[in-house]
């Protein structure tokens, strides 16, 4: 199967980060289809060999074990070629129209790696020039759009155009080997279905923290900010993933249905809940690691008194008849105490206590996403020193690193979707009626925040984000995870 991969913003710093190095490994992999071509699009003045020489270079930034040798590169470069576009430029799409045309590949893949505010021009550029034919699949990165209005908006024209088992909307958290394997826990055993409930589960806590601050993307993250960053895509999928039923099947729209049902489902916010369940908070001045950073508002490109949050921590429920009345906590920020993605499941305590034990309610599933890949199960055994008490219990854990158990070298989450996208595999993409209903719920966060004058809380970094946070967990009886 020959296919065409057009990757508007060729240029660009997701190009060379992310995308180029996902082709480069399914290349080296064997996993991309034979009879390929990767094409380019930039105003960049540049031929194809020029083109060439600059995505190797780029390499460089890469880690070691993922660089290509020169002689893996050489072939690799075979498959790259550069059209240069003004995409605002009706008539340069005329170009593109021919580069394609003049081979007529099996699947046209149209990779859309620009601002969000460019997605509607060019798709109706690529149908003005008759390129969105049933050979066409394109994909949409984040963020799709900046509120509800404008996700409809865009997926309106985008719609339109194409039919919704073209389109891939893409968030990278779905490819990853981690959640992967959350579903394959989830959907391929029996062990846990029975405890999946309400009637055993406490609570459930998502945390994504990373380490780094906004670094380069100081402009970016002002008109973006955590809650449009993270929670809204990232972290609502890890909520359908725990969240959801069973799927009759694993066709694409088995899944996406259940995680649809899951959103519809969410407790819709009140004023008293906005002040109470939705707390924000910015990094201020400090250390890390005993290394100096400056506060948010000293970042490049930040306004000074920006209120833009940097940190988010909510509460919410399922309204439904298995999840009612159990929490969902869900936290995300930048420079935290670690960088560490995962999700607790917090069982409920055993009715009736016969051990004597001080130590708490410590039965738990940990899902581990990042930088780990794996499970935890917290347990209460007997201890090792039982001749004072002989109903004495300690905590032990059970720990599978699916790193250890598989081999690390997986395939990483941008290989995996474009290896999807051009096998027509749409799975793990994200339908426009789910990224609709998640705006709608995030939306009234927004509308909330963008009317308080008090702004965002501070926290200092290397910490677990504002006190805030601790306290509105506290409110049910419960703590963060590292906090037990």
């Amino acid at each position: 199967m020959s296919f065409d991969l057009v990757l508007f913003g060729g240029t660009g710093d997701l190009a060379w980060r992310k995308l180029m190095p996902a082709l480069f490994q399914a290349f080296r992999h064997g996993t991309l289809p034979p009879g390929g071509r990767i094409i380019g699009i930039g105003r960049d003045d540049l031929s194809a060999d020029q083109y060439r020489a600059l995505i190797h270079s780029r390499f460089d930034k890469v880690e070691l074990a993922k660089r290509p040798s020169d002689d893996e590169f050489a072939h690799f470069a075979a498959l790259l070629d550069f059209v240069r576009m003004d995409l605002s430029r009706p008539d340069d799409y005329q170009r593109l129209a021919q580069t394609l045309q003049a081979r007529k590949a099996d699947t046209v893949v149209m990779y859309v790696a620009t601002a969000p505010t460019l997605f509607t021009t060019v798709c109706e550029q690529i149908a003005a020039v008759g390129l969105n034919t049933p050979q066409t699949r394109v994909v949409l990165e984040k963020p799709l759009g900046h509120d509800l209005a404008s996700n409809r908006a865009i997926n309106s024209t985008v719609c339109t155009i194409f039919q919704e088992k073209q389109v891939f909307r893409i968030d990278h958290y779905l490819g990853k080997p981690a959640v992967q394997n959350l579903f394959a826990l989830r959907f391929g055993n029996a062990l846990f279905e029975p405890l999946w409930r309400r009637e055993h589960i406490a609570n459930i806590q998502i945390t994504i923290a990373e380490e780094l601050g906004v670094e380069k993307r100081g402009a970016f993250y002002e008109t973006t900010g955590a809650l449009r960053d993270m929670v809204q895509n990232h972290a609502l999928q890890l909520l359908c993933a725990i969240g959801m039923e069973p799927p009759i099947n694993s066709h694409a729209d088995a899944i996406r249905d259940e995680k649809l049902k899951v959103l519809r489902s969410l407790k819709p916010w009140t004023p008293a809940t906005l002040a109470t369940d939705a707390i924000r908070g910015q990094y201020g001045a400090g250390n890390m690691a005993g290394t100096p950073v400056v506060a948010y508002r000293s970042e490049a490109g930040v306004d000074p008194h920006s209120n833009t949050e940097t940190f988010v921590a909510l509460r919410t429920e399922i309204s439904n008849w298995r999840w009612a009345g159990v929490p969902f906590y869900i936290r995300t920020g930048k420079r935290l105490a670690g960088r560490d993605a995962r999700i607790v499941v917090n069982f409920r305590p055993t009715p009736h206590a016969i051990f004597n034990s001080s130590i708490g309610d410590a039965n738990r599933l940990v899902i581990n996403l990042q930088p780990r890949d794996g499970l935890e199960l917290h347990l209460l055994a007997q201890g090792q020193d039982n001749r004072r008490n002989a109903h004495a219990l300690a905590p032990v854990q059970l720990d599978l690193d699916f790193d250890k158990r598989f081999g690390s070298e997986r395939v990483g989450a941008y290989e995996r979707l474009l290896l999807d996208v051009i096998a027509g595999r749409l799975n793990l993409f994200v339908r426009s009626d789910e990224q609709e209903e998640a705006w709608r719920w995030v939306e009234p966060i927004l509308d909330a925040w963008s009317n308080d004058p008090q702004g965002p809380r501070p926290y200092a970094p290397g910490t677990w984000g504002p006190s805030a946070s601790s306290a509105m967990i506290a409110r049910d009886g419960f703590c963060w995870a590292e906090e037990n």
